[in-house]
């Protein structure tokens, strides 16, 4: 039925502040962009290194925070191999660093930034004796 998950989708505020930060800070791609029929831009695809996107609408006026309470969107992750060069690169492009580098209680590595519109997002670096490796080991030994 799922093959693979294909979008995430945000709604952004400043659109040209949004690209700069996920792909002059991030290292994303800007894959392409959607206009509407009467030619006004629509949404920007912005590519992941994995090859999956980021969807970015334009024409956001309301700032909703999302927090762990708040019940929908909570916050986007990338799973990255070095958790503390990331850290490092944040920093030196300028992003804010909400919570440095640490081991979760899942024993994986994280820290935090947030996008422009206040996205939280989080940096994981995959420890081997995590849940979510022993998952991952799992499901692929029943394959």
């Amino acid at each position: 039925m799922i093959q693979s998950l294909g979008h995430v989708a945000l709604t952004v505020e400043d659109m040209d502040a949004s690209l700069a930060f996920y792909c002059d800070v991030l290292g994303c791609e800007k894959a392409f962009e959607i206009h509407r029929e009467d030619q006004t831009p629509w949404i920007v695809y912005v590519r992941v290194p994995d090859g999956r996107f980021i969807e970015l609408f334009y024409g956001g006026i309301v700032r909703t925070p999302a927090n762990e309470h708040s019940i929908g969107f909570n916050h986007l992750c990338f799973e990255v191999e070095d958790v503390a060069s990331v850290a490092q690169s944040l920093t030196k492009a300028g992003a804010p660093l909400d919570i440095p580098p640490q081991q979760g209680l899942d024993l994986n590595y994280q820290c935090w930034t947030h996008d422009p519109d206040g996205n939280r997002i989080e940096f994981m670096q995959i420890h081997p004796d995590s849940p979510q490796a022993k998952a991952r080991r799992a499901l692929a030994e029943k394959k």
